[in-house]
This record gives C-alpha cells, structure tokens and sequence, in this order.
C-alpha cells in the first residue's frame, strides 16, 4: 500500500480531534445538536487552520442517521459513502480552478434537484475568493434564497476579496492560528500513535515554524522524519533539515554587532552559510529577534508574548542591558528594508554582509540613526573612561598612567580659573548626565558647553533639533543642576546661529570635563 502523509492520515474525522478552533466547533455542534442550521457559511482564515477539514466534518454530521453529541456517529450508510468519497451530497469546488460563470450556473441548476439519500445536499467552495465577479454575481441569487435541503459552505483565506453581497448572506467564521503549545500537542499525541520517538524540543521548533498552521506542522515533521527514518529526532536534527538557525546563532551575531566586530559577524555569517541555511530566512528571523529583543527592553512581563523557553528569555534580558531601545529599533528597520531589497537582488549575501557591515560601523552611515548610535557609542567610551579617540580594544601603558599623573597637577591649575558653580558642575558631570535617558543625555552631552564671564552656564546646540531640546527643557536642566551642587544655577541658551562670540568671550568645558572624567577613571582603577 502506498505511503500517506501525515496530514491526510491523521485529517480529524469529528469535531472532537479538531484542535485549536474550539470556538467554532462549539457553535457548530450546538447548531446540529438544535436543528438550527444554517444555508450558508463562510470559513475564512489563514492557510492549515481547518476550514476544509471542518466543512467535510459538518457536511457529515447534518446527513448523518444518528448524530452523537453534534458529531457524525461514523457507522451509518450516510458516514459511510461520504468518508469514502462515494456519496453525491457532498459536493467539493475548487475556486481557483472552476472560477467562471458556467461553473457557477451548474451549481445553479444542480441545487433544484433534492438529494437522493440524505438530507442535505452540502456544496463546498474552496478558495471562492478566486471567483470572478461574474461567477460571485451568479451565485448571489442562489445563495440568499437557496432550497431548505442545500447549504453553502465557502471556505477562503483572503476575506477581503469577497463582495459584500456575499458577505451579508453568510455566517462568518474566523478561523484562528493555532498556538504553538496546542500544535506541539497534537504532534505528540500523533507520533504515540505512529510509534515514532522525536524530541519534545524538535517538536516545538516545528509547532514555531508552522506559523499557526497544523497542517504545516505536519508536513515538516513528516519531512524531518523521512530524512532520519528509523532514528531518533532530535532538535539539531530537526535544525539540519529545515535549514533552520538555534537562537544562539542570532545571540552571538547581535553581540558581535554590539562589539563592532566585523570580523567576527562575517565568519559567522559565512558558518551559517555553509550549513546550508537559506539567507532570506536569516533575516527575516534576526528581525523577528529584534523584535523579542525590543519587547524584553521595554516590559519585564513579557514571557507569554515571546513564547521561547526560560534560558532564551534570560540571555535576551542579558542582552537587552547591552543596548538601548533606539538601537534596536535601528536594526529593525535596517533589516526590514533589507527583507524587502532580497527579494528582487541578485546578490543576496552581498546586501546581507554590506548590511552587518553598517551596523558594526555606524560611522558608515549619515542618517540621523546612525548619527544617535555613534553618540551612543561615545558616551559608553567616555563613561567606562576611554577616550574617544581610541580603539576599544586598547589599553592604557604605565608611561601613559604616568603622563596623567603629571597632566593631573595641571589640569588643577586650569580648573582654579574657574568660578566655584562652574567648577563644581564641571567635577560633578559625569554624575548629572546619569539622570537623562537617550537621547535627552546625547543632546546635551554633543552641545557646546561655556562658562560666561559672569559665572553662567551657556549651552549651545550642536544642531537645530539639540537647540530645541535644550529651549523647551531649560528649566528642567537648571533644576536638575541646582539640586546636584545645592544653589540656583543660570543657565543661558542662546540663538543656534551666530555665536562667535560667545567663543570669543566664554571659556571652554568640553576638554575640562572629559579630562577631569578622565582622571576620575583612572584613579578608580577604571584601567
């Protein structure tokens, strides 16, 4: 006897064994158990979900002789021919292949004609949103006022094709994508039944790429089973026949990206290329990472949504203190734009390896993104103590420590010029950019600090939308100040535009405030 798939030999044979669609099922075992049923149906949902298995369900149960609790009882001659495809109640269309008006208009004229056995002449109508709109305007007619014994059911995936006219004379059924957990289940119960030993974790990932759909699920895991027939399945075997990447994969590349390291994103890139991973699914993947990672940045309750097992949930929260949501919402919309430039290159590594490239090297890029994770990379460099103009990867030297030492005396001198508010704010700095978030703290920490012969603060903007954020938060800066060194400080903001002046008559901060952050480190042990 010839092989069965999976999905047609385990196909649900009663509403009992449909699996996560229970709000339809209810309803349409309450019609049968009532007498209260209805002549047209329309099941629309996603691909896998049920629809047709749920059609050819119902259609048994209204022709069935004694129908067991809304459901076909199986036994009976009426359960009998229509399980075995010989019973002419039940008549199946393809829309998508049977879409004219003829078509049509022989359903027309077949539906005056009463069942011959039966009770219930039942016409299903796969995919009708393919129906041209002479064959929908056809079956109007017939489907508002059709003869007691027939019932409509048109099944779709694409609602909002249909008419409206269509619409109103049906009843509606939205069919849901099935959970992960419910689709696991049935996986399970099914290989007990086949006798065949898979992995739990294997089971899962195929339950998570099914994306809602059971007889997805079905497919691959018959695909996973037939590569390694007669042995068990197991997670990374699973991973090897769908092409598919751990989650680690994803870790480790977005913390290469995080280190700057190109290198390292290429040859990883270059491993995942060599097992034979396809490129269009590693993007659409490490967005969708992206994704729980920005959703575990931004909520700590956020377990249920992601549905990934507990040691993934805390290497992302791990990961999710290593960045800032504007960063990844960077990388999500990089790797959005790139999903939608791969489906038409020719090139798809290159795009992908250019891709990794600008986010390792922010420098690279001239948007106002770009420019916001360069200053983020900035602050870190000047917050852990390193200056901006050195690599991360290098370290102080002793001769280094010694210069410092001896540029510690002079930068004391440098700062007696100042006026004592100044000078406290400038050895206090490091500790009020703490209390602004990103990019409130980029703002004024790129802007052009003075000190006024009057001992004022002067704040200047480093472009157009800093010098708004600094007029509309003025009061607040200066409260924020005057609580740190415990007296009311003046701070001035002036016009973005001509300021030659200000540097001709104000004394500089920046240098005094990054050499003083500087010493500061230093002598923590910051090297």
């Amino acid at each position: 006897m010839s092989y069965t798939a999976l999905y047609r030999k385990w196909r649900p044979d009663n509403f009992e064994d449909v699996k996560g669609q229970e709000h339809i099922v209810t309803t349409l075992k309450n019609q049968v158990k009532a007498n209260r049923i209805g002549h047209a149906y329309l099941f629309c949902g996603t691909r896998g979900t049920g629809k047709t298995t749920i059609a050819k369900i119902f259609a048994r149960t209204v022709n069935c002789e004694n129908p067991d609790n809304g459901n076909p009882c199986g036994i009976c001659d009426s359960c009998k021919s229509i399980s075995s495809g010989t019973s002419m109640n039940i008549m199946e269309i393809d829309a998508a292949s049977n879409n004219g008006v003829d078509n049509i208009r022989e359903i027309k004229d077949e539906v005056f004609y009463p069942p011959a056995e039966g009770k219930y002449k039942v016409y299903i109508i796969d995919e009708v949103h393919m129906l041209s709109i002479g064959a929908f305007n056809a079956l109007l007619k017939t489907l508002e006022e059709p003869p007691s014994y027939v019932i409509f059911i048109l099944a779709t995936t694409e609602v909002n094709k249909i008419p409206v006219t269509i619409l109103s004379r049906c009843q509606r059924y939205d069919f849901k994508r099935i959970t992960i957990d419910t689709i696991k289940e049935r996986l399970q119960e099914l290989m007990l039944r086949e006798n065949l030993d898979v992995e739990e974790k294997a089971l899962r990932y195929i339950a998570k790429a099914a994306d809602g759909s059971m007889r997805d699920a079905l497919s691959l895991l018959d695909q996973c089973i037939a590569f390694y027939l007669g042995e068990r399945l197991t997670y990374e075997k699973t991973l090897t026949v769908l092409g598919a990447i751990d989650a680690e994969v994803y870790s480790e590349m977005l913390r290469l990206i995080i280190n700057q390291d190109v290198s390292g994103a290429i040859h990883l890139l270059e491993a995942v290329i060599m097992r034979g991973s396809d490129i269009t699914q590693f993007v659409t993947d490490f967005s969708w990472y992206f994704r729980n990672l920005l959703l575990v940045k931004s909520s700590d309750n956020m377990e249920d949504v992601l549905d990934m097992a507990a040691e993934s949930v805390v290497r992302l929260k791990e990961e999710a203190a290593m960045i800032d949501s504007a960063s990844i919402m960077r990388y999500i919309r990089i790797f959005s734009e790139l999903a939608g430039q791969m489906k038409y290159a020719a090139q798809k590594r290159v795009l992908l390896e250019m891709t990794l490239i600008r986010l390792c090297k922010p420098a690279m890029d001239v948007d106002t993104d770009s420019l916001l994770e360069r200053i983020r990379i900035l602050e870190e460099k000047i917050e852990k103590g390193i200056p901006a103009a050195r690599e991360p990867g290098m370290r102080k030297t002793e001769n280094h420590k010694e210069e410092l030492q001896k540029e510690k005396p002079a930068m004391k001198e440098k700062s007696k010029a100042l006026s004592g508010d100044i000078k406290n704010i400038v050895d206090n700095w490091k500790r009020f950019m703490a209390k602004f978030e990103y990019p409130a703290r980029a703002f004024i920490n790129q802007a052009k600090k003075y000190a006024s012969p009057d001992d004022k603060l002067v704040i200047v903007g480093q472009d157009l939308t800093a010098h708004g954020y600094l007029e509309r938060n003025k009061e607040h800066i200066e409260s924020l100040l005057s609580e740190m060194i415990g007296k009311n400080i003046e701070i001035i903001i002036p016009k973005f535009e001509g300021n030659k002046h200000i540097e001709d008559s104000c004394l500089q901060l920046e240098q005094k405030i990054l050499m003083n952050i500087e010493t500061e480190t230093e002598f923590k042990g910051g090297f």
